[in-house]
């Protein structure tokens, strides 16, 4: 089976960089996965791909060596079994709030007696190999989203649950369910009370800590001590380049 590459480098102690795929284009999905990047997430939450896009993407991941893996619509296991069988190797999963959403998210990704994902991964026993299914439980990544509130103050559950090694900080959701206002990053003591709380949570429990992050912010966050970084980004650069290109020209031609 193929390589969960992320999970080996989090594994031994590197840092995991990756690209997030918003748009439905599947060639911004090859040029990232023939970088050195080392996972490219695809965003079906946030982002405009319905799943047919999603296969796709995820197939045109395939030349490169990044990690595909996406990020679910909501913590159910019918999608999550779907993304899974078309080639995924990780989900990120939003709004894990209690131990009991974490155990769902958990035993959606892994084939019995660990959990209840149903047999059948037409495209990723294609793209990863005959021994597919002998594997997957060990291959393919769990990563729950801790972004609010309410999970911060289950924290000892959710990190605890078997399957969980890796879980992704939404800061935008986090500091909306705090009060305050949405972003990246957010110097009110809230905020940076919640973040020591998820790293302090994941130290204890052997637990890899990621956050959605900007190449701004990866120093800080690596400093912190965070080690999966969503860094590099389809939709935004896109749109400055054209805004930016725009005003260069018209600067030139306006007289």
């Amino acid at each position: 089976m193929t390589k969960n590459t992320m999970l080996e480098t989090l594994a031994s102690g590197g840092t995991a960089l990756g690209a997030w795929m918003m748009l439905r284009e599947p060639l911004v999905a090859t040029v990232a996965a023939q970088l050195d990047y080392d996972y490219v997430c695809i965003d079906m939450q946030h982002g405009l791909q319905d799943f047919g896009d999603v296969t796709a993407m995820l197939a045109a991941t395939s030349g490169g060596g990044a990690t595909p893996i996406a990020r679910t619509p909501w913590n159910e296991p019918g999608m999550i079994g779907r993304l899974l069988d078309a080639g995924a190797l990780g989900v990120i999963v939003p709004m894990v709030n209690t131990r009991e959403e974490a155990e769902r998210a958990a035993k959606a990704c892994r084939y019995a007696p660990e959990g209840f994902r149903s047999m059948g991964p037409v495209g990723a026993g294609v793209r990863h190999g005959s021994d597919y299914f002998a594997k997957a439980n060990t291959e393919v990544a769990i990563i729950p989203m801790i972004e609010t509130a309410q999970a911060v103050g289950n924290l000892d559950d959710i990190l605890s649950v078997p399957g969980v090694d890796t879980i992704y900080v939404g800061p935008a959701d986090l500091s909306l369910t705090l009060g305050l206002g949405p972003g990246l990053d957010n110097a009110d003591a809230k905020f940076t009370e919640a973040i020591d709380a998820i790293l302090a949570g994941c130290a204890k429990h052997g637990v890899t800590p990621g956050i959605h992050c900007s190449p701004e912010l990866a120093a800080k966050r690596f400093e912190q001590g965070f080690r999966l970084l969503s860094v590099g980004y389809d939709f935004g650069p896109v749109t400055a380049a054209l805004r930016n290109d725009l005003k260069t020209a018209r600067a030139a031609v306006t007289k």
